[in-house]
């Protein structure tokens, strides 16, 4: 009897011990979680989820494989439409896109654009506008020496370069073009960051736009005191950055209010500066551990150390100020995402 009795509480301490296993670990072990960016391979997006794929699988229960597939096309607008519509809605898929494709979503439009931004699973971004920006960066030779230059029309236009339609860069440049009387041409349809950056160097380009970020971990040598290029504009700052003091931001140059406002809501996602997102529609308990495990990178020393090696920026914004900042674009006046999607589009 004594050796039934034995025998029954093995099994149930067997069955209580299978009961309180982790649902989410048991998933998630033995199995790849990929991370999908939006562009080519040595741009800062790609630096960004590179250094996160070595970090990530260890604060994720189960401790999966992670592995970065990059998917460049349409300003990374193919890779947040494939996130959204589809990768597998089961956890083993996130990525990260555009800084506007938020915006674009929200805005509407665009016949190309498959997703609704708030119905994303948010993760977050390493990084925000806190210690980086937005900046337009030109070649120190280009004849356009200084920001009243570009503001005078009777000079040559700065010739930018930027990806396919759609893309950050471009947006920007249309939309300072027509708020501010910034005399730019744009270039578009460069195949990605690091084409830019050569173009820049080659003198086929006069300049860019592009965060700061993603200069500091590329092109750290344009950073350097008599570097070859400067810095006209900062964008996506309420303030000028403290490296930049003399640097006037797109908020000081807007004469009047319609325009000031335009450029504040196009502002908002670069809160997000390195946006992170998963598909729509997973399990609770796994995007809660996703999001989990990417505040815990962002905050992980050996992440940071890494980072601060490559001179990634990390100001991280988690998801809930994710959603809090696709709330407040969604519930801009009409009207106004109605002029910013014509202005973004170059009209």
């Amino acid at each position: 009897m004594r050796h039934l009795i034995a025998a029954a509480g093995i099994v149930l301490s067997g069955a209580a011990a299978h009961a309180q296993a982790d649902p989410v670990a048991e998933f998630y072990k033995g199995k790849t979680v990929t991370i999908l960016v939006g562009y080519g391979t040595g741009g800062g997006y790609d630096v960004y989820a590179r250094v996160i794929s070595r970090h990530f699988g260890k604060h994720l229960p189960g401790a999966p494989n992670m592995v970065v597939q990059n998917m460049p096309g349409a300003g990374s607008l193919r890779a947040a439409n494939h996130i959204y519509v589809s990768a597998p809605k089961d956890g083993t898929m996130f990525g990260t896109f555009a800084r506007n494709m938020p915006l674009m979503g929200v805005l509407g439009g665009n016949p190309n654009v498959q997703f609704d931004a708030r119905k994303f699973t948010w993760l977050g971004s390493p990084s925000s506008t806190q210690d980086d920006a937005y900046m337009l960066f030109v070649r120190n030779d280009a004849k356009t020496a200084t920001i009243e230059d570009a503001l005078n029309k009777s000079k040559d236009p700065i010739i930018l370069g930027g990806t396919a339609e759609g893309a950050t860069g471009n947006d920007v440049a249309f939309l300072v073009r027509d708020t501010l009387g910034l005399n730019l041409k744009m270039i578009a349809g460069y195949p990605d960051s690091g084409a830019l950056f050569i173009a820049i160097e080659r003198g086929e380009l006069d300049g860019r736009f592009v965060g700061l970020s993603a200069v500091s971990s590329n092109k750290p040598e344009w950073l350097k005191p008599g570097g070859p290029v400067k810095v006209l504009l900062q964008f996506a700052r309420k303030t000028r950055h403290p490296n930049y003091p003399d640097v006037p931001t797109a908020r000081e140059l807007a004469k009047e209010g319609r325009a000031k406002q335009l450029i504040e809501l196009a502002e908002i996602p670069y809160m997000l500066s390195r946006p992170y997102a998963a598909p729509p529609g997973l399990p609770a308990d796994r995007a809660k551990a996703l999001q989990n495990a990417f505040n815990a990178t962002t905050r992980d020393k050996e992440f940071l150390a890494e980072s601060g090696k490559l001179g990634l920026d990390v100001s991280p914004v988690g998801a809930d100020e994710a959603m809090e900042m696709l709330d407040k674009l969604a519930a801009a006046p009409q009207d106004l995402k109605d002029q910013l999607r014509k202005l973004q589009g170059g009209g």
